[in-house]
């Protein structure tokens, strides 16, 4: 079983407002991330001037920040992506579960989509393979489904 989206047909983005919320924790695994979510929002037909992405310092800011895209810069919807990796103590649990609800929340909240694009990983390399054009592309998929997820609120 193939795991992921699997778009048959080219998606319409046009006159949608996307945001990007990203990390700067994890850098090189984010990075790669937001490079290839706004490349697919871009392969749907989002303007440039239609993405608008803003950097915090690690996942447990994204919720707030989520918030603050959907409310203040009236985008409709928001990915958020970031990277947490396993460490030695419980602090791995405790952010994942707080990122999660908190996104989960913001999106009810608002009724705007919120896509969670956070990597929770055990390995560094369980990330990259994430986050690797080659090979899971995690960061395309997540763009996919927040102009999917908007073409569908926008249905009349």
């Amino acid at each position: 079983m193939t795991k992921g989206i699997m778009k048959k047909t080219k998606q319409h983005g046009q006159g949608f407002r996307i945001g990007i919320v990203r990390t700067s924790w994890n850098d090189e695994i984010v990075s790669e991330l937001h490079a290839r979510c706004v490349q697919a929002l871009r392969d749907a037909g989002v303007r440039a001037k239609d993405i608008i992405s803003v950097e915090v310092p690690g996942s447990f800011e994204l919720p707030l920040a989520a918030q603050f895209l959907i409310k203040k810069k009236k985008v409709d919807a928001v990915v958020a992506l970031g990277c947490l990796i396993k460490g030695e103590t419980m602090h791995f649990e405790y952010i994942c579960e707080s990122v999660s609800h908190g996104l989960q929340r913001v999106a009810l909240d608002t009724s705007k989509p919120v896509v969670f694009g956070v990597l929770c990983c055990l390995t560094e390399l369980q990330a990259k393979a994430r986050a690797s054009r080659e090979r899971k592309d995690h960061g395309y998929e997540w763009g996919q489904t927040a102009v999917e997820m908007v073409g569908l609120i926008k249905k009349k």
